[in-house]
């Protein structure tokens, strides 16, 4: 049976994740990747809560993220990796240029930092060698913070711009691979953040019909301009590359320090308002 906005979102675990090429289609048989309760229209900027209180519930139900810096802790060894590649390309290189150039768009940073385009394949060379997705431990509490987010009924997805051979198989191993409905890794566009394009597929992917339904979690610059160029509440989360401040001029709604504290307030104002 198609699981329909209607149905609880627990009906909807079991069907597999969406990615690129793999559209809700309602005449499948394939559950839509992205069921959605059934909302009120409700108008004006504030609704009515139970007992007469005046709240504004958040009614977006798919919340994106970021991988580096979100949901795992990868921005030292990230750090020492580009430091690497600036050594043995003999560009100077410290933390200071790291948090001024910083992008998860390789292309982007490549040329921040100097590496000119001819250079690429050198620095990808170095890359591949030094850094290993595989050992990056993802932050403390956050399989359960996205477990909790989920089972309220939100839709969960990846918006990232790490390589999909190199991620894919560390969902299975931080136990978030059920978990992740929606995915869009950086070979599936030929734009790259800040470019609105990946996150716009991530909304397609999700059967999203207008980006204000949705939120973008990520740590980076990049991220909160490529939610804001696409029409989406960006949630900064502060790292290494990026203060509240700075999130929040590169167009963040709000902040948090980890995913997890954000997670816990976000579901305190959502559980508030039902």
């Amino acid at each position: 049976m198609n699981v329909t906005p209607e149905d609880s979102p627990s009906a909807f675990p079991s069907a597999g994740p969406a990615e690129v090429g793999e559209r809700p289609d309602a005449t499948s048989g394939r559950p839509p990747c992205a069921p959605r309760r059934a909302l009120p229209k409700l108008s004006g900027a504030w609704r009515q809560a139970r007992g007469g209180i005046w709240l504004e519930p958040d009614l977006r139900r798919t919340i994106l993220f970021d991988w580096d810096g979100t949901i795992v802790d990868s921005m030292p060894a990230i750090l020492q990796t580009e430091a690497a590649i600036c050594r043995q390309l003999g560009l100077p290189f410290d933390e200071s240029i790291f948090r001024q150039t910083f992008s998860p768009n390789w292309r982007l940073m490549n040329r921040a930092l100097g590496i000119s385009e001819d250079r690429d394949g050198e620095a990808h060379q170095i890359w591949t060698a030094t850094f290993r997705s595989d050992h990056m431990p993802p932050f403390l509490g956050i399989e359960d913070a996205l477990a909790r987010l989920a089972a309220t009924g939100y839709t969960l997805g990846l918006v990232t711009g790490g390589d999909r051979a190199d991620i894919e198989p560390q969902l299975p191993r931080l136990g978030i691979d059920e978990l992740m409905r929606v995915r869009v890794y950086a070979d599936d566009t030929a734009e790259g953040k800040p470019d609105p394009r990946p996150l716009q597929l991530a909304l397609e992917l999700a059967g999203v019909a207008q980006p204000d339904d949705a939120l973008y979690v990520g740590d980076a610059l990049d991220d909160m301009r490529m939610a804001a160029a696409a029409g989406v509440r960006g949630i900064g989360i502060v790292s290494m590359v990026a203060t509240a401040d700075d999130l929040l001029g590169a167009g963040a709604s709000e902040s948090a320090g980890s995913v997890v504290e954000w997670a816990d307030r976000f579901l305190g104002r959502s559980t508030s308002v039902e």
